[in-house]
């Protein structure tokens, strides 16, 4: 799909094509682990790691569950933003904001393992962006900003002090910065380190789609701080470029991880070389006569102290990218897949054959179908089984039995963002119905309110080539055109404009297409695209109906 590693030597960016929004990072011994936002969808908080930083895979989530109870339905926007993550001590820490709840802590010493139950070490909405910081002295800082849609003030970061196993505070925050003040509006997303005596605060100001890199320090941990931004879009045709990490190699080179929002796709990774000048870190390149860095698009990967026949091993050192494909012939779900909420273990089943009953060989996913309320849109339906764009331009494939469907079952395949579609096989009236749903999203103070146009067009029995039902859905994403701030009045120059497709076949060789609508992205969320099965309750009787996915396959245009 989209591979950053270009096997010369070099990198491109974006490293991630893909929504891993709020990125942070850390390098423990010669491995690196990465987390980043996943609002309402379940399992949350992923952990990706690397060898080199420019190769990612996901390798488990910290939660199964957005803790409280409220997430059994999505909240879009809402839930887990972004995270941070520490060690000290043997302990890996992944500390997270729910801006309605609070400041969460979960902790584990084995990051491809079980995490801890999270604890609320700062109960209260507000807070956002936390990030622990352990000093050479023992004491523990926890830096932090504000959300202004929950606390009503917005361009100010605090720190304040944790106990000494970071499961809790002391003491009163200390306001540190006020961006209102000095041109530094939106300063959010704070990570704090320490180099050469300074402690530093690393935050975008700006916005996330036209900011930049500003960067505090100070000799003190509670200010007062001078700052500087050290990376700006200049030149470059990565606007923002938003919040991120500073993580170094084994050989001492430092380097930058940060997120440029490219609008529906999300907000995807880049990775850029730091250097330093007068004890201030400079990312990426500067140009004659700036004291500041503009973001590359293809450099030298990162020395991590490899020789060329060690990199050679690719067990070890595999050019590589998060999974998308899915023939579901294991016994656990892809780690690539996350539901519109917090899911039950009764929605799938796994192990199956083509008719949805449990084999020891099977390859098929079965999705049961999961009840939804009257008029419920189908971007709310709990149990929508997603992933993130992988790649600029590609299609998916997904082949389904249906046979299972009882009546005021609905299923197929969605995509799903401010502007949504799904397309999919209705039963009722002992019947089957295509269905074709397109949705808008619109929020106000955090609640969805849906447009939705729903149409259906009756099938003969015959339309189905064997007992199983099989239909295919074809998703395609086509970038049709980059547009200009007039154009859209948009702040930014050269967003990609995509075109979604949803086409149905009854062969896998001739496709019809029924749906078709430009990509919006979702509620601080890239677009996702995914598969579902459910039903309605007004008429759902007592057979449970189903569906088999045999597989989803990927492919670039």
């Amino acid at each position: 799909m989209w591979l950053a590693d270009l096997g010369n030597g070099n990198y491109r960016n974006p490293i991630l094509y893909a929504d891993y929004s709020d990125p942070d990072a850390i390098r423990v011994g010669d491995d690196y682990y990465m987390v980043a936002s996943s609002f309402s969808n379940s399992p949350a908080l992923p952990i990706l790691h690397s060898k080199d930083l420019v190769n990612w895979k996901v390798i488990n989530y910290c939660l199964d569950h957005v803790p409280e109870f409220r997430y059994r339905n999505p909240i879009h926007g809402c839930g887990v933003w972004a995270p941070s993550i520490r060690f000290h001590e043997g302990t890996y820490y992944v500390c997270f904001p729910m801006p309605d709840e609070g400041i969460y802590m979960t902790t584990t010493t084995d990051p491809w393992g079980k995490w801890s139950k999270p604890v609320n070490i700062r109960p209260g909405a507000g807070w956002i962006d936390p990030c622990p910081f352990w000093d050479d002295d023992g004491k523990v800082y926890l830096v932090a900003g504000v959300a202004k849609s929950r606390i009503g003030y917005k361009s100010v970061l605090h720190v304040v002090q944790m106990q000494p196993d970071g499961m809790g505070l002391i003491g009163e925050e200390v306001k540190i910065f006020d961006g209102n003040l000095n041109n530094q509006v939106t300063i959010e997303g704070p990570k704090m380190y320490k180099r050469n005596g300074w402690y530093y605060v690393f935050a975008p100001a700006g916005g996330v789609k036209t900011g930049w890199q500003t960067v505090l320090r100070s000799k003190n941990p509670f200010g007062p701080y001078e700052y500087k931004v050290v990376l700006r879009q200049g030149d470059s045709t990565v606007n923002g470029p938003h919040q991120g990490a500073w993580v170094d190699t084994v050989t001492g080179e430092d380097w930058f991880i940060h997120f440029q929002d490219v609008y529906a796709a999300g907000r995807i990774i880049h990775l850029q070389p730091m250097h330093w000048e007068n004890d201030w870190p400079i990312i990426g390149i500067n140009k004659e006569g700036n004291d500041y860095g503009e973001p590359v698009m293809e450099y030298r990967k990162p020395d991590i102290g490899k020789s060329r026949e060690e990199l050679s091993d690719t067990t070890k050192y595999p050019i590589c990218e998060p999974d998308t494909d899915d023939e579901f012939d294991k016994d656990y779900l892809g780690l690539q897949w996350q539901w519109n909420a917090n899911f039950d273990t009764a929605w799938y089943d796994l192990k199956n054959d083509e008719t949805g009953h449990k084999k020891e060989n099977g390859s098929c996913i079965r999705l049961n179908a999961v009840g939804t309320t009257h008029s419920r849109p189908v971007g709310d339906y709990r149990n929508l089984l997603l992933q993130k764009w992988p790649s600029p331009e590609f299609t998916c494939v997904t082949k389904m039995y249906i046979n299972g469907l009882q009546e005021g079952d609905y299923a197929g395949t969605v995509s799903l963002g401010m502007e949504y579609g799904a397309l999919g096989i209705a039963r009722k009236n002992d019947g089957y119905y295509i269905r074709t749903v397109r949705g808008t999203q619109n929020f106000d103070c955090d609640v969805s309110y849906t447009d939705e146009d729903v149409k259906e067009i009756k099938i003969d029995i015959s339309d189905f080539k064997d007992d199983l039902k099989t239909v295919y859905f074809r998703y395609t994403v086509k970038c049709v055109k980059r547009i200009t701030r007039t154009e859209m009045s948009i702040p930014v120059e050269n967003v990609p404009l995509e075109q979604i497709e949803l086409e149905i076949s009854f062969d896998g060789d001739n496709y019809t297409k029924y749906v078709s609508f430009d990509g919006k992205a979702g509620r601080w969320v890239g677009v996702k695209n995914g598969v579902f099965c459910m039903h309605d309750n007004r008429i759902k009787g007592d057979v449970e109906g189903f569906i088999a996915v045999d597989y989803v396959r990927y492919e670039s245009l």
